[in-house]
């Protein structure tokens, strides 16, 4: 079996405000915009944002599945979390810095550079 993991989305409950937070932490531009669905293309990787709300659906927050974002170096990855709601600081695990930041929206995005 051949698979391929292809894109995630984020549920979000203000589209523009999760827009502008992500074009700043990923540094590019949001590809496809929509008030219920929009999506960062991340060389190849379809990352989506989903105004869950705006179609009825009931959404539970939790921090069991984090989307993982890698930086080149500590210094861009310190650069990155600096004035960011922090919920794990910057830890050295093994062969890697790791932090968690909570988006504009509430969701936990871990944060990793490597050492």
């Amino acid at each position: 079996m051949d698979v391929k993991l292809n894109s995630l989305y984020i549920c979000v409950k203000d589209m523009g405000r999760a827009i502008a937070f992500y074009e700043e932490l990923l540094e590019r531009q949001v590809t496809e915009k929509d008030d219920i669905y929009s999506v960062f293309d991340i060389r190849g990787f379809r990352l989506g944002l989903f105004a869950f709300e705006k179609v009825g659906e009931s959404h539970e927050y939790g921090s069991n599945c984090l989307p993982s974002l890698s930086f080149e170096n500590l210094k861009m990855l310190e650069n990155k979390i600096a004035g960011k709601d922090i919920c794990f600081p910057l830890t050295r695990i093994k062969e890697n810095w790791v932090a968690e930041i909570v988006d504009s929206e509430g969701n936990h995005i871990e944060v990793t550079a490597p050492v």
